[in-house]
């Protein structure tokens, strides 16, 4: 049976076991690891195991991503882990496989009576995971599932009716409630060679190589993002040189404002609990930064809440009237949106970095994405799956409920009139064009004030700075005035139905 809220062998009286099996996910660590810490107290020994998922990586293969940045990223810390295991004496059981179909054998074949993982509440994993326990069943073994990568989940913050909340703030303020009155504090374990257990030679492969895991090379590296559990803490700790400014500068582009830190916080190599008791600890000395971080802690908490209790979103809006709207869906529009070619810098130059980099600004990802559904009046699901495809940091329940806030057709009290202006965005939040000029160099040479919107720019000027508009930089798409009229009446005639 499935132990879902604590792990079952707590007790000091509870027979211990002698072997169980870690069954790394998307916690990429060796420290404050609660499926680890779980396994530890419960059994005399444990194994650790890493499936690179072949009913993941075959589909991105289909999809035609190759070159991966995800897989780069995951590989990084899985070598990382695998050395420090070798240094105590033992490693790291790594295998190319679908994973309902390998944990199961690998349990056997070590004779773990249990194996241990993180929970995820997506539904492909929830189904997942429903195999491999009932597969340890029939061999009378047991799957126990731990609180892993949020801090709280599930029903652990309600309504007082109850019920999940369906709006951020008043989740927020129970959320804040809930934690000063339960801190959740690291794990302050350690993980001895003695409690490593011994593999057998049949156990001990090579890890593989990103080519036999039918990958290409990306430029993950050129990137120079700090990778594994050792790269997390390095970016922890230039963060926490700034985390008191966070309010100030997160906003900007082209600043350096942002933590940087969720593509580690996607595959656990940094610990969301220690993140949180960081921020908690500088808010509570006063940090304006630390408390608005922490609210975005809160928000991962708040979609992954949603994503649990209403699995619907996936494929459907959380309003379902919603579903209603009669989008446009031009598929030359589209192109033009993901291909950073829409005439309107701020959108162009965000859409390159993700091409170029994986990564894309916060603002910039409510940027390009107000403009794809309300501007180009674009099913929102079309953007999500370019985001699924492209981001480094690709959550399904962030990626989701950001597309559907964007949309307004999620769990957001802000009615649909809310729409981006692009040019306005891009003055306000990169006056001086400095990030716009990183992705743009044929823009560069246009000034502050004209490089937001060169179409308003005299010709002469556009000629000085060797901007020819149609030629190598693009012309509106689209007049935003005209967009926003024509969403406004797609909402209306659709909420008027």
């Amino acid at each position: 049976m499935t132990c879902e809220t604590s792990f079952c062998c707590e007790s000091p009286r509870a027979r211990r076991l002698p072997l169980g099996l870690v069954w790394l996910r998307r916690d990429l660590r060796l420290h404050d690891h609660a499926a680890l810490s779980a396994a530890l107290r419960a059994c005399d020994r444990v194994a650790l195991a890493f499936v690179f998922d072949r009913d993941i990586l075959d589909a991105l293969l289909q999809r035609g991503l190759q070159a991966d940045r995800r897989v780069e990223f995951i590989l990084a810390a899985v070598e990382e882990i695998d050395a420090i295991l070798r240094e105590r004496g033992a490693a790291l059981i790594v295998r190319h496989a679908s994973a309902r179909e390998a944990i199961p054998a690998l349990a056997a074949a070590l004779g773990a009576q249990a194996v241990f993982c993180g929970r995820d509440d997506e539904p492909q994993a929830r189904e997942r995971d429903a195999a491999v326990e009932r597969a340890l069943q029939r061999d009378g073994r047991a799957l126990h599932t731990v609180k892993e990568h949020t801090i709280f989940e599930r029903d652990e913050v309600l309504t007082a009716q109850g019920k999940p909340y369906s709006v951020f703030t008043p989740y927020r303020t129970a959320w804040l409630a809930r934690y000063a009155a339960q801190p959740q504090h690291p794990w302050e374990g350690e993980l001895s060679a003695g409690r490593l257990a011994s593999l057998p030679a049949a156990l001990r492969h090579a890890l593989p190589t990103l080519a036999e895991l039918g990958f290409a090379p990306t430029n993950l590296r050129e990137l120079k993002l700090p990778l594994g559990a050792s790269g997390a803490r390095e970016l922890v700790g230039d963060f926490l040189r700034r985390i008191d400014d966070y309010d100030q500068a997160r906003d900007f582009p082209a600043r350096k404002g942002p933590s940087y830190l969720s593509v580690h916080l996607r595959f656990g190599t940094v610990s969301v609990r220690e993140l949180a008791a960081m921020a908690w600890a500088r808010q509570q000395a006063g940090s304006e930064g630390a408390r608005v971080w922490l609210s975005e802690l809160v928000w991962r908490d708040f979609y992954f809440q949603i994503l649990f209790h209403h699995p619907q979103v996936v494929h459907g809006a959380f309003k379902p009237v919603y579903d209603r709207i009669q989008w446009r869906n031009d598929p030359a529009q589209f192109a033009a949106w993901c291909e950073g070619r829409t005439g309107y810098p701020l959108v162009d130059a965000a859409m390159r970095q993700i091409k170029q980099t994986g990564y894309m600004h916060n603002r910039l990802r409510m940027v390009v994405a107000s403009f794809l559904t309300k501007d180009l009046g674009i099913d929102w699901r079309w953007g999500e799956r370019y985001f699924a495809d492209h981001l480094n940091d690709f959550d399904l329940a962030a990626n989701n409920g950001g597309w559907q806030w964007a949309a307004s057709s999620g769990c957001d009290a802000q009615p649909y009139f809310r729409i981006f202006n692009p040019v306005a965005q891009s003055e306000k939040f990169d006056a001086r064009g400095d990030f716009i000029r990183r992705y743009l160099p044929e823009l560069a040479q246009l000034s502050s004030k004209d490089i937001h919107a060169p179409w308003k720019a005299p010709t002469a000027l556009l000629q000085a700075a060797g901007v020819r508009l149609g030629e190598n930089y693009p012309a509106p798409i689209v007049r935003h005035d005209l967009a926003r009229a024509e969403t406004l009446e797609r909402y209306s005639v659709m909420k008027a139905q």
